[in-house]
């Protein structure tokens, strides 16, 4: 794979480093990184290079894609000196709840802009992105911001930006839901009386080996449940409880649109 030589990225904490290494691991390159946090040096090497200040970056510079990495309640203050940018590169946006709108009425009119949502397993390079390209995203840019979304997992792409909302709650989010799962599972484990540390390793493990058994198979979730649950037996009983009444179903149900509400709201 060709690398690229003019990439922007802004923001190297926890996903925006995620990116860089998978683009490292791809044969592509940031030219330059953007952040003032004495930590975000050690993303420096060979092709990178990293400034604490966008006023570090020379004023030849063009990059191909800006890729926008900060918090969301940091844009205000950051965004304003990437307008430069607009009309040359394309940006995409990772910033949770930062529409294509807004960001347009910060970077000017003629900015090329993709938003995208991620999740945290990019940083193993099984996450999954989906993303939304406005108006004046051309076909290569695309193609492009595909290419850099994809160095950390699977990308998919929706014509409608309203979606990312529930995007946002159901995968932005999802990692939180499985952690919490493990947390219980091993917090069970404790109440039953298994040691704490084969509490930890049931726990982990089972959620691990469960996902890559999902991941390797051509079973829907459902009839992979079915398989493990023996009617009348030890899996059926606990799977009545936890689905009587329909609680847990409705309780999950019900948090995802409340996610995504949260989530609509922040979006202005």
């Amino acid at each position: 794979m060709t690398a690229l030589t003019n990439i922007l990225l802004v923001g190297g904490g926890r996903m925006g480093s995620a990116l860089l290494a998978g683009w490292r691991e791809q044969g592509l390159s940031a030219a330059i990184v953007v952040d003032p946090s004495d930590a975000a040096q050690s993303l420096a090497g060979p092709g990178v290079t990293v400034v604490a200040s966008v006023d570090e970056i020379a004023e030849g510079f063009v990059p191909e894609a800006v890729v926008l990495a900060v918090k969301p309640q940091n844009a205000g203050a950051a965004l304003p000196a990437y307008a430069r940018f607009a009309g040359h590169a394309v940006f995409i946006s990772i910033m949770a709840g930062k529409t294509v709108a807004g960001i347009g009425g910060v970077l000017g009119g003629s900015a090329a802009i993709v938003r995208a949502m991620p999740n945290t397993p990019a940083a193993v390079r099984q996450g999954v992105t989906v993303a939304f390209a406005g108006e004046g995203v051309s076909q290569a840019q695309g193609d492009l911001a595909d290419r850099l979304l994809g160095a950390t997992g699977a990308v998919a792409w929706v014509d409608d930006e309203g979606l990312l909302d529930a995007v946002t709650a159901i995968s932005g989010g999802g990692p939180a839901y499985v952690f919490l799962l493990t947390e219980l599972m091993e917090q069970a484990a404790l109440a039953q009386g298994l040691p704490a540390d084969l509490a930890k390793l049931m726990a982990r493990q089972t959620v691990i080996g469960s996902a890559l058994l999902m991941a390797a198979s051509s079973e829907t979730p459902e009839a992979l449940r079915v398989a493990v649950t023996s009617p009348g037996g030890t899996t059926a009983e606990a799977l009545r409880v936890l689905r009587a009444d329909d609680a847990w179903p409705k309780t999950f149900s019900e948090a995802m649109q409340a996610a995504t509400e949260r989530s609509r709201a922040l979006s202005g």
